[in-house]
Order: C-alpha cells, then structure tokens, then sequence
C-alpha cells in the first residue's frame, strides 16, 4: 500500500487514528456514468442472519467513473476520492478494510477487471479482499440481496441487462454505449426526442409538440438552436436528462412521444429476453421462476406513463416466471454484499485447504 496515492486524499488518516474497537468494515462502489457512490459498512459476521437493510456507516457521492466517459485518469480520480470521503466520514481508515467492491460502468472485459485491480492493489493493504465488476452485477445484487442469480435491467443514462445462473454462467446485451446504440436507456430516448425536433423542423418528420416543450425547457427560441446546444456539450447525462420532457409529451397524447418510448420498451424488453434465452433463466418449458431487478430512473414508476411497467408486461408474455423486484438498497449497498460474499468464500475455501 503506499502511503500517500494522490495529492491529500488520504491525509486524514494521519489526522483522525482509528479508534480502538473500532469494527472492520467494506466499501461497496457503484460508479456510473452519471454519478458514483461509495458506501462504508460494518462486517457482517458469518453467523448472523443478513437484514433487509443493512446498517451503513457512511455514504459518498462524486462525479462519473467511467473510464470511457471522461478517460482513465479522471475516473481514478474520482473512485479514489469517493473511497477516501466514505472512511473519512464513518471515522475508519484503510487499515479497517477487509474488502472492497468496486462494480464500475465501463468494465466489459477481464483486462478492464484487472487494470483496476492492479491499481487498487496500490491504495489498500494486503490482507483487503478486492473485487472489480460491472456495475450491473451490483445492481442485480441490490435487489437480490448479494445473491448472483436473476436478471437486471439497468435503465438509467445508459442500459444493460446483465444475468446470471446459479452456476456461475452469465450473460449481458446491450450495454455498449451511445454510438453503439443503447436505445431505450435516457441518452437514446432523449436523443430520438432530439432527432424528431429537428425531422419536423425540416420537414422530414411529422410535427410534435416534442419541439416547443424541449426548446421551452432549454431556454432556447429556435430548433435551429438544438445544433449548437447538443455539441457544446454532449455529454450522455446532459442529453438524458431530457427524458422527463418526452414523457411529459407522450402523457398528453403525443404521437412521436409515444412512439419513442413504445420503441424503447420493445428495446429494453429485448435485452432481457436475450439474456434470459442465453442462461436458460426461465427452465425448459419457458416457465420457470427467476429475479428480474429493475434499477435506473427510466424504469422508476412514478409517472402516467411507465416505462418500468410497460416492459415488464413485454416480458411476461414470453416468461412468465419473471418476478420484478424494485430493490430496498441502492447498487452501492448491493457492491458493498458481493464484496462480503466474495471475501468469505474465499476465507472458507482457504480453510478447507489448510
């Protein structure tokens, strides 16, 4: 471990001891191309039963951590940052670590895996269990409670749906990023919502009241104005955030509203379907009861119009055994219990040998 990683982080350390008794803790991270999350809790000891909340001792926010958003050095940055704030504020310090879970955006391949593990095997002690994943798993944990089995759908900025079997086998789809068409997740709903203004402001597009509801909130007098207003800044959480405005619009009847969001259901609906075909998740007769986590806030139903809702009913049709769950803990919560059950498999197999 060294001392210091990068600039003052990890200064308080010096300044604020750990107290003693102070209990061994994880980190559990859960990094997105929107925001990241880091939250400290207390071990669970193997023998107690695990509650339907667990206690947190601190919890951390900062900016994206996708490598593939804002590059490597500033997703570091910021993994490191929010790390150090959750010890910092639950009065812990890295030599109280005894595992980490960091379920980051962007991690699609074992190299991605193992360049970070490498470089938080510099940050933390020896003795600290350490685990890199996508942050899908995390999420699918959250709503399972730690437990790598079912599918998740993650609909948020971006999308992916990401399984696993009780064996071990997974699968995903979708997930790729905006160029590579994430349709049905927030930047390729409100990036449709754009394209639509600027068809039927041509001409080459049947007219919406998609145009006056998002210029109204941009400020802007003109859709000759959404040119210039995309690529100032077209970063994916900005183009998403105008995913409310296009529900706004198909709840009062309109057609291209509709349309994008029908069109995103059937997209966000396929994904999962591939993956539950993939993993054989439904049995062999199709029926077979399996977890479906929703997360992200295109599926979040608190609106007339519910996308959440409006693809679980697209699935159904085809597996009915599909039980929609709506985690109780955030995907930080669920990286911080894989963390946990890695870390004791581990301990218990290294038992077993000796």
């Amino acid at each position: 471990m060294k001392r210091y990683r990068n600039g003052e982080i990890w200064d308080f350390e010096h300044q604020m001891p750990v107290a003693l008794g102070a209990s061994d803790v994880i980190l559990g991270l859960d990094g997105g191309t929107t925001s990241t999350v880091c939250i400290c809790m207390p071990v669970i000891p193997f023998s107690d039963p695990l509650p339907d909340r667990p206690h947190v001792l601190a919890r951390a926010v900062a900016g994206c951590s996708n490598h593939n958003s804002v590059g490597e050095a500033a997703a570091r940055e910021t993994l490191e940052q929010v790390m150090a704030e959750a010890l910092m504020k639950s009065g812990s310090n890295r030599s109280a670590v005894r595992a980490v879970c960091l379920a980051v955006s962007g991690v699609n391949h074992p190299t991605d895996q193992q360049r970070i593990l490498d470089w938080l095997r510099d940050i933390f002690p020896s003795h600290v269990g350490l685990y890199v994943q996508n942050d899908a798993v995390a999420a699918l944990a959250s709503g399972t409670m730690g437990k790598l089995h079912g599918c998740v759908l993650i609909a948020g900025t971006g999308t992916i749906a990401y399984g696993f079997t009780e064996d071990g086998r997974e699968a995903r789809a979708a997930g790729a990023g905006p160029v590579l068409g994430d349709w049905g997740s927030g930047y390729g709903i409100a990036a449709q919502a754009l394209t639509a203004v600027i068809k039927a402001h041509d001409g080459r597009g049947s007219d919406t009241t998609l145009t006056s509801s998002i210029l109204r909130t941009l400020h802007l007098s003109s859709p000759d104005e959404l040119i210039g207003w995309t690529y100032a800044d077209p970063s994916w959480a900005r183009i998403a955030a105008l995913v409310p405005v296009v529900v706004s619009c198909a709840e009062v009847g309109d057609e291209v509203a509709n349309k994008i969001l029908y069109d995103s259901v059937e997209e966000l609906a396929s994904s999962v379907k591939a993956v539950v075909q993939r993993l054989d998740l439904c049995g062999e007769d199709g029926k077979g009861s399996f977890p479906l986590v929703m997360v992200g806030g295109v599926l979040e139903a608190n609106k007339r119009w519910d996308i959440g809702k409006e693809v679980v009913k697209c699935i159904i049709k085809d597996y009915p055994g599909a039980v929609a769950i709506r985690p109780k803990v955030e995907p930080a919560v669920g990286a911080a219990l894989l963390a946990w059950n890695f870390f004791m498999k581990e301990s218990l197999r290294g038992c077993f040998k000796s």
